[in-house]
C-alpha cells in the first residue's frame, strides 16, 4: 500500500453530491477538467465501477492498458486510468486508502454459483447492476450501452491479493469509514459504479453500506 494522499477540496464545494444505497447502481457524467470523488462512508464498501468517453463510448476504461503502461497491479494516487485506445481518461490525484483492485473483475451470478453455491445463483450482482443502468440511460449519439459494453472494471476500495502462484484472493478490506478517492477526467467520460451488494466475501465485510459520490469543478 502506497503513502496515502489528502485531498484540499472542500465537500461543500461540490457541484454534485449523491449518496448511492447500498447494493445500488450509479450512472453520471464527469466533464474535461472536474475531479470526481466517491467517499467510503462506512469502511470497506467495494465500489465497481466503469468508464466510458462521452464522445464515443467505444472508447472505455482498460485495466489492461492502465496495468501495463504504470508497471504495477494497484491503483492510487498519481495512476492514469487508460482507455482501450491507449488515452489516459482520468488521472487519480488523492487517495485516502491507499489501494485499490483492478483485477477481481464484478460479481454476477455465474461467479456467485461457481466461488459460493448453487443456491447464491440468484443473488443480486454488480453485473446486473451494471445491467439496469445501462437500460435506464438514454442512448448515446444514436445507440444503446448493453451488456456487450461491460468489461473489466475497477474495484475502487476493495483489497484483492495476488498470491506468488498468480491467483487472486479476496480479503478483508483495507479502507475505514470517510476515506476517499479523488480523480480528475482529462475527457468527458460517463460513469458507470455498482455499488457492490456482495454477501459472500470480507470484500464489504459481508455488509453492503452507502458510498457518496461528489463531482468538483
Amino acid at each position: 500500500m502506497t503513502a496515502l494522499t489528502a485531498s484540499k477540496r472542500d465537500p461543500a464545494a461540490a457541484l454534485r453530491r449523491e449518496i448511492i444505497a447500498a447494493g445500488e447502481p450509479w450512472m453520471g457524467k464527469v466533464a474535461a477538467g472536474q475531479t470526481f470523488r466517491i467517499v467510503d462512508l462506512e469502511g470497506n464498501q467495494a465500489v465497481d465501477t466503469l468508464f466510458y468517453s462521452a464522445a464515443a463510448v467505444e472508447e472505455r476504461y482498460s485495466a489492461t492498458d492502465t496495468v501495463r503502461r504504470q508497471g504495477g497491479l494497484y491503483l492510487t494516487t498519481g495512476t492514469q486510468l487508460r482507455s482501450n485506445r491507449g488515452n489516459t481518461m482520468l488521472a487519480i490525484t488523492a487517495d485516502t486508502c491507499g489501494r485499490h483492485d483492478t483485477l477481481g473483475g464484478a460479481c454476477s451470478a455465474e461467479s456467485n454459483t461457481v466461488r459460493y453455491a448453487l443456491e447464491r445463483r440468484s443473488m443480486h450482482s454488480c453485473r446486473d447492476n451494471f445491467l439496469v443502468a445501462l437500460a435506464r440511460w438514454p442512448e448515446i449519439h444514436g445507440r444503446r450501452l448493453t451488456k456487450r459494453d461491460v468489461t473489466s472494471n475497477i474495484n475502487f476500495f476493495m483489497n484483492v491479493p495476488v498470491t506468488p502462484a498468480g491467483a487472486l484472493t479476496f480479503a478483508d478490506g483495507i479502507s475505514a469509514p470517510g476515506r476517499y478517492v479523488e480523480m480528475r477526467a482529462e475527457m468527458d467520460v460517463i460513469v458507470l459504479i455498482s455499488n457492490c451488494p456482495q454477501l459472500n466475501n470480507p470484500c464489504n465485510a459481508y455488509n453492503p453500506t452507502p458510498v457518496e459520490v461528489m463531482v468538483f469543478e
